[in-house]
């Protein structure tokens, strides 16, 4: 059965992030938890329904969330060879190849790096939900790299903290065929949340 979160902003809530502001007061949801709830639109305004949970609030802001009935998922195990670079009793960090996707998704719920953890009865976080246990950050089905999973909801919210405050570094390669010209130089922008898709990034000026 659904719950729905009624709360009212108060004049010490006045700016608050909207994420900020339910965590406040709802301890038993985390931050996480609160945003891939507001990002999946089921967060409301003033009955305006926001998909933004960096959205400011105001003083008198009526605040609604509705948490939805937890989905029953049967995560398949999949074979396939993971490459672990580091484990300890918290997390994980694997070298993902180019050709599997992160997480069970539409037209694929049951050959990607999750099910290949459960496979390896690998014990993961539950604060991104049932199809996503573990995945604190992502990269595309096409790109390899290393990527750091998490196997207790304390250590996702501080994986979560530091990449949210962007204090782990990342560095990305990328082949480009042709000639460039310029030879060289340097691009440099900003990149955020698209305002038109909310599930992908687009370039920001500001």
């Amino acid at each position: 059965m659904k719950k729905i979160i009624n709360l009212l902003a108060r004049t010490q809530d006045d700016i608050l992030r909207v994420d900020q502001f339910i965590n406040k007061y709802e301890k038993d949801l985390s931050r996480s938890k609160i945003k891939n709830l507001i990002l999946k639109k089921n967060l409301s305004i003033n009955n305006k329904l926001n998909d933004d949970p960096s959205k400011k609030i105001k003083i008198n802001d009526k605040i609604s969330l509705i948490i939805p009935e937890p989905e029953e998922v049967n995560l398949k195990p999949f074979e396939y060879k993971i490459e672990i670079i580091y484990e300890d009793n918290d997390l994980l960090v694997l070298n993902k190849k180019a050709d599997i996707s992160m997480h069970p998704g539409a037209g694929n719920k049951d050959r990607t790096l999750v099910n290949a953890l459960i496979n390896y009865k690998k014990k993961l976080s539950n604060i991104n939900g049932e199809l996503r246990p573990g995945i604190v950050h992502r990269i595309d089905k096409h790109t390899s790299g290393l990527v750091v999973i998490a196997k207790n909801n304390f250590t996702h919210e501080n994986l979560s903290t530091q990449f949210s405050e962007h204090s782990i570094e990342r560095k990305y390669q990328t082949l480009v065929w042709g000639k460039i010209r310029p030879s060289n130089g340097k691009i440099e922008t900003l990149i955020t949340r698209s305002s038109k898709n909310r599930q992908l990034m687009s370039v920001s000026l500001s």
